[in-house]
C-alpha cells in the first residue's frame, strides 16, 4: 500500500474527486470538490490521480477552501451569491405601455434581478473562456470590447446591487 501525501489527488468512488489535506495514522483528511471535507480511512478504496509522497507541510482546511473558491470562481460557470438593494427586496417590477387598453406586465424584481445577475456571470464566463482561448491577441482584444460594452450596456440596473463592488462596470473613460 502507497502512502500518500498531502497534496495527493484522488478520485472516491462516494465523494469523487478530492485532495488530500491532512494524514493522521488511520485517516486521510481529504477536501472534496462537491462534498467538502471528508475522512476515509488510509485503506479505503480510491484511485489515485497525482500521488504526493512525503509531503509534511500542512495545510489548514480554510487555506483549501480558499483555493478551491477561488479555482471554481474563475473555471465554472457557478456564480457568486449577489443580494438586491434592501429598498428593493420583495418589489415588483411593473411594464406598463403607453396605451392603457393593453394590459401591463408585472413580476417580482428579485426574480428580474436574479436574471440580471445571471447574463453578468455568463458574461464572466464568457471573458474567461475568450480570455484563455487560443485566438489571436488582436481577436482576444475585439471580443474583450463588446463584453465592456454590454457591461456598460448594463449599468443602468446598478441600483438594485447591494453591494457596489458587484455592480456592473462599463468602459471608463479617461
Amino acid at each position: 500500500m502507497q502512502l500518500l501525501g498531502i497534496g495527493s489527488r484522488i478520485d472516491h468512488s462516494t465523494f469523487g474527486k478530492g485532495v488530500v489535506t491532512n494524514i493522521t495514522s488511520k485517516h486521510y483528511w481529504v477536501t472534496f470538490m462537491d462534498n467538502g471535507l471528508e475522512t476515509i480511512d488510509i485503506d479505503s478504496e480510491f484511485e489515485i490521480i497525482e500521488a504526493c509522497e512525503d509531503e509534511v507541510d500542512t495545510i489548514s482546511f480554510a487555506e483549501v477552501e480558499s483555493s478551491l473558491v477561488h479555482i471554481l470562481k474563475r473555471w465554472s460557470d457557478a456564480s457568486e451569491i449577489v443580494n438586491i438593494s434592501d429598498k428593493y427586496k420583495d418589489g415588483k417590477l411593473v411594464l406598463q405601455p403607453k396605451d392603457t387598453t393593453l394590459k401591463g406586465q408585472e413580476m417580482p424584481i428579485d426574480t428580474f434581478f436574479h436574471k440580471i445577475t445571471m447574463v453578468r456571470d455568463r458574461l464572466r464566463v464568457m471573458e474567461q473562456k475568450i480570455n484563455s482561448s487560443n485566438l489571436e491577441e488582436q481577436e482576444k482584444t475585439d471580443l474583450q470590447q463588446y463584453i465592456t460594452r454590454s457591461y456598460g450596456s448594463l449599468t443602468s440596473f446598478n441600483v438594485l446591487f447591494k453591494l457596489k463592488s458587484q455592480q456592473f462596470v462599463g468602459q471608463r473613460s479617461k
